[in-house]
């Protein structure tokens, strides 16, 4: 296995001190999964500092640790940086300086995270590829991400996310993607944005930072046509569109979907997903216009997405209650959008009642109580019976019909006993909720075996 970075390259992408003459097969942010070999970077947060665990990085085997404080120690495997954060990000923008093969930027609302493993599974079918882990979208997950990427890497999928204005531009400069990706528009980070324009904009800056031959693809249906053309014209690239619509660039039809997962048709060639969800089709679709847009072959891709699964936490289905019940684990995050899609899968699936537990949509400001109560009608049409914790399901709750009422709790492990104890054999349970909500509290007492049958 070929080293990921010598002595040599990490001076020169760093301007760093390195006594020592070294390889580093792996980059590590974290002593608890860092493994032997690895360049471990002593990053400074707001509630730790690596610093703190430079013996515990050597005694697992590091390789080197990255530095930006003096210590008493001369270790010559210590490299000295100005900052660690900026040490790391400047690895980010060496990576992708000497990476000759083809990158894509995903964003978006909703579905990113879906969207970029599809495209590594589909990647995955035509040669190494390198794709973020997780969520790994931000100032240091994107340049952890483009530092990791193996030297022979032939396709990169990198995720490029935001909280706030301004954020998407300096990561979409250190990607500097061949294809970017928009999957949705919608109101996540709402209360920090102000309008679903504003967040159309940031988004947009994946498009502006891509080369004069590049591609933006983005679906048939967001209404943010206007400030993607814009951005697209003034980037003088190709815009292609994804959708039903019969003016979409790469066109879907013949869409069915069963509890099972979907069929249709993409420009002509048929794709099945063993996994459900209308939501699930656009990722898959999405993807393959990428390849498409590569001029890259198709069908091994199709054939591979017809083995992807959802991860945990993001749309899995796992059997609970002894195998009498099921749980569609969509616990990892949250948005309107999600929701609203993760309810519709919901309903496809047989069950003699379908449940649906919800937790709080974070960083909505001023507009959280009118988007929650924007899910009312939703809950009424797919779900039978609703539990919800937080403060703004409270709203919600509040505003079901009496039928639909299971329980309200102030937080997530509140509410996890009370669901479990009124959960049936036959049922199919939701949960879903930002991050912040916590909703892992109420999933994994399920996946336990705690729940009555």
């Amino acid at each position: 296995m070929s080293s990921l970075w010598t002595s040599t390259e990490l001076r020169e992408a760093t301007q760093g001190r390195l006594d020592a003459e070294l390889t580093v097969n792996g980059i590590s942010i974290d002593t608890r999964t860092l493994e032997k070999g690895d360049l471990f970077i002593a990053l400074v947060g707001e509630n730790s500092d690596g610093h703190a665990h430079i013996a515990t990085a050597f005694e697992k085997g590091a390789a080197c640790v990255m530095v930006h404080r003096s210590l008493p120690s001369n270790d010559p495997r210590l490299l000295h940086v100005a900052d660690t954060m900026i040490g790391l990000q400047a690895l980010g923008h060496a990576a992708r300086a000497r990476f000759k093969g083809r990158m894509v930027g995903v964003t978006g609302s909703v579905g990113k995270t879906t969207t970029k493993n599809m495209l590594h599974c589909a990647f995955s079918a035509l040669g190494p590829t390198h794709a973020a882990i997780a969520s790994y979208n931000n100032h240091w997950g994107v340049p952890l991400t483009l530092a990791r990427m193996p030297r022979k890497t032939e396709y990169c999928v990198a995720e490029v996310g935001m909280n706030h204005r301004g954020e998407i531009a300096p990561l979409a400069a250190m990607v500097r993607p061949d294809v970017a990706i928009i999957t949705t528009i919608g109101s996540s980070h709402l209360g920090h944005m102000g309008s679903i324009e504003a967040i159309a904009e940031e988004k947009s800056d994946l498009i502006a930072a891509l080369p004069a031959n590049g591609v933006a693809i983005v679906p048939d249906d967001t209404g943010m046509d206007t400030i993607f053309r814009n951005v697209s014209k003034k980037a003088g690239i190709r815009l292609r569109h994804v959708g039903f619509s019969e003016d979409a660039d790469d066109h879907l039809t013949n869409l069915v979907t069963t509890p099972d997962g979907s069929s249709f048709v993409f420009n002509g060639l048929n794709v099945s997903l063993n996994a459900p969800g209308r939501h699930l089709v656009r990722n898959a679709a999405l993807a393959l216009a990428t390849l498409h847009a590569l001029g890259l072959p198709l069908n091994a891709a199709i054939a591979a997405l017809s083995l992807w699964r959802p991860s945990a936490g993001r749309g899995q289905i796992q059997p609970i209650l002894g195998g009498t019940a099921a749980l569609l684990d969509e616990s990892y995050n949250a948005s309107v959008l999600s929701i609203r899609a993760a309810l519709e899968t919901l309903s496809l699936i047989p069950a003699k009642r379908r449940v649906a537990v919800l937790g709080d949509i974070r960083e909505l400001g001023d507009f959280a109580e009118r988007e929650h109560l924007s899910l009312v009608p939703d809950l009424m049409a797919h779900a039978d019976l609703v539990f919800c914790c937080c403060p703004h399901m409270r709203h919600v709750f509040d505003a079901l019909a009496e039928e639909k009422r299971g329980v309200w709790q102030a937080d997530a492990a509140s509410l996890a006993p009370i669901v479990q104890s009124n959960l049936k054999a036959g049922d199919v349970v939701l949960v879903k909720g930002s991050l912040g909500s916590r909703m892992r509290d109420i999933v994994a007492p399920l996946l336990a075996g705690g729940a009555k049958a």
